[in-house]
């Protein structure tokens, strides 16, 4: 079957493609969990595809198949699947069905466009007429567009409008009214694709709704016994993501303002002056993780519990309400809960020792964004060893997985044992092993290996001879550095720093230094950028985390990958921070288990961006020598592709001299 797949989109079967779709096969046929590593240009997505439909088809079930990013999502949606569908049927007797799903939020509520509910402008629009005319222009072109979509996707809009106005046409499950509620319950966007991938053999999700569908109990995702994860070197992250709690004086105001529409307004204002007392001590808060509860920060957080419980309490039970008043009471029901929910689990942070919380609290001053207090989990690996692995046959898969050059790392991260091999016990019907209680979930690891010849087609640069990096920007011999670098390469340079600041710095530079356009991230959307870089072969990009993650430019118009330093995340980061100090405090290496594998993951992105096609050649550069002399280092360079690596600055400028002349 994976001959009709491929021939089907045009490509040609691979060695590691066919490995890869033969564990897969056996993965759902044992119940042995799966950590597949496939590199770019491997196939990976029929890999799974293939085995995933006919087993949907065969036992008339449902595979899930979660993605971290909405580019593949739509690559598996509008391109793989359709082809698939119709290569396949004859072979499996039916067309096989898909569909994708997402959050309530992501999908366009009839009811409020038609007025269930009074709008909400944030606190910023209420006092600059400016920013409220662009607000309503907003809204008035979505309302337009509820009578154009068929999906009501937000994703399908463009170009798309800011969050403050989907809010004003959208709402969380907990809001919803619900279909047999709801005037128009019968239209609503959400339910149809709902009720589609209930019909469907292969449902499209995200890591996060997977995460959600995990949390809850009542479940989101239709009835499925098997799980395909694809990107699943993000899986934790937005997992953890899913699972955080934040609280903002602005969100206990709007509750406020949400309840005194539907209760008496005494019981609101209580509600609201808590709001005024958490944003007046958040005002004073630094910025940082929370060892202990400050008093004042635990005072306007239990007034907050407090007064929001009296505000459940007010709103009481469901009541036959006429349909405004009902909307208007369910939005205000589901934020007072989230206000209260985040306020108790904050305080009952700080009720266990410090050695065995569970959460982790701090407070943040992010850009543009009022002081929040957030609340995540230490470890998601018991969540996914209860909730996913320990329910479904789970294949995780990714180009870069085998970190170190071991599967471990990630696995205990995963809530998985060890490595592991399943025995298939004596005298079993089928080929899934007898359930004992030894050991947790078994899982296998597979690096299938990647179509490309690393050693031939890319060069890893480790600048040995610069200094460490500082903290005070790019010290003057990296900009050196960089500047010939992107000469010799002609432009043609995906830059990837650690931060914003750097990216600006080196862009300046070397805009006053070459004779090449330089382009940086923040100057106008990141996929304009990326368009214009691609379609200019001499252009440079240079910029911070997404550029790690997810550029796809195959061919002459990007041969050099420059990082400026190893990504180890800021030593002020609180999730870090706290997850490392636990790993140390239970006897692990918790620089090396926390931030170096971040920075492995990211190193090994990031070197993915240059070899995207067969025919691609160029250079990884490194500036930080800490990769080839730190004691760590070796972990780091394990956890990247095979590429024949040099410290000579001039071997690797002549090759890239060379590649451009090529080029040209």
């Amino acid at each position: 079957m994976m001959e009709i797949a491929v021939a089907a989109v045009g490509g040609t079967e691979r060695t590691g493609q066919s490995q890869m779709a033969e564990a897969v096969e056996h993965s759902i046929r044992s119940g042995e969990h799966l950590a597949v590593q496939a590199g770019t240009g491997t196939g990976k997505s029929l890999a799974y595809l293939v085995p995933a439909i006919r087993h949907a088809v065969a036992e008339e079930t449902t595979v899930i198949v979660s993605t971290a990013t909405i580019a593949l999502q739509r690559q598996l949606v509008d391109r793989d699947l359709p082809r698939l569908a119709t290569a396949l049927t004859d072979a499996l007797g039916r067309a096989p069905k898909f569909a994708i799903l997402k959050g309530r939020r992501n999908y366009l509520c009839l009811n409020r466009v038609d007025g269930g509910a009074p709008e909400e402008p944030d606190e910023g629009a209420l006092f600059d007429p400016f920013a409220a005319s662009a607000l309503e222009r907003q809204v008035k072109r979505l309302r337009e567009w509820s009578s154009e979509t068929e999906t009501g996707d937000r994703d399908e809009l463009v170009p798309g409008v800011t969050d403050q106005a989907w809010r004003q046409v959208s709402v969380t499950a907990k809001e919803c009214l619900g279909a047999h509620r709801c005037p128009v319950g019968t239209d609503c966007f959400a339910e149809r694709a709902r009720a589609e991938a209930g019909r469907a053999d292969v449902v499209v999700t995200n890591h996060a709704l997977l995460a959600i569908d995990a949390l809850d109990d009542r479940p989101i995702l239709p009835e499925h016994d098997v799980v395909m994860v694809d990107e699943a070197h993000d899986l934790v992250d937005r997992v953890t993501s899913a699972a955080t709690g934040e609280l903002t004086a602005g969100s206990v105001k709007l509750a406020a303002r949400r309840c005194g529409r539907a209760i008496d307004q005494e019981i609101a204002d209580r509600l609201d002056e808590a709001g005024e007392g958490l944003d007046a001590v958040l005002q004073d808060a630094q910025p940082r993780r929370l060892e202990e509860l400050p008093r004042d920060l635990g005072g306007a957080l239990a007034a907050t519990r407090d007064a929001a419980a009296a505000c459940v309490t007010a709103l009481g039970p469901e009541r036959k309400e006429d349909v405004e008043g009902s909307t208007a009471r369910k939005l205000a029901l589901a934020l007072t809960e989230d206000v209260h929910d985040t306020a108790v689990r904050v305080l009952e942070a700080f009720d266990e020792e410090d050695d065995r919380r569970r959460d982790v609290v701090w407070v943040a001053a992010d850009p543009n964004r009022p002081p929040t207090v957030r609340v995540a989990p230490l470890g998601v690996g018991g969540l996914l060893r209860e909730r996913l692995f320990g329910q479904r046959t789970t294949v995780l898969t990714s180009a870069t997985l085998a970190l170190g050059g071991s599967f471990d790392t990630l696995a205990r991260q995963w809530g998985l044992p060890p490595e592991q091999r399943a025995r298939k016990a004596e005298g079993a019907a089928t080929d899934k092993e007898v359930p004992s209680d030894d050991g947790g979930p078994k899982w296998t690891g597979l690096d299938v290996g990647s179509p490309f010849e690393h050693q031939r087609s890319g060069i890893l640069y480790i600048a040995r001879h610069l200094p460490q990096p500082g903290r005070d920007g790019l010290p003057p011999q990296y900009l050196d550095e960089l500047t010939e670098l992107v000469r010799a390469a002609g432009g043609r340079t995906l830059g990837l720093f650690s931060s914003m600041r750097a990216a600006r710095q080196a862009s300046e530079e070397l805009r006053q230094r070459l004779d090449t356009p330089v382009l940086c991230q923040g100057e106008d959307s990141t996929a304009l950028l990326v368009t214009k870089f691609a379609d200019d072969p001499r252009t440079s990009l240079f910029g911070t985390l997404s550029l790690w993650q997810g550029v796809d430019v195959p061919g002459q118009s990007l041969q050099l990958v420059v990082m400026d330093r190893i990504p180890f995340p800021r030593p002020d980061d609180p999730l870090a921070s706290a997850r490392q100090k636990a790993v140390s405090e239970h006897g692990g290496n918790g620089f090396l288990t926390i931030a170096g594998t971040h920075a492995a993951l990211l190193l090994a992105q990031g070197a993915g961006r240059l070899l995207r096609s067969i025919d691609d050649r160029g250079v990884i550069a490194v500036l930080d020598p800490r990769l080839a002399t730190a004691r760590y280092g070796g972990f780091l360079r394990a956890s990247l592709p095979p590429f024949w690596t040099t410290h000579d600055p001039e071997v690797v400028r002549g090759a890239l001299r060379r590649l451009d002349a090529a080029a040209s």
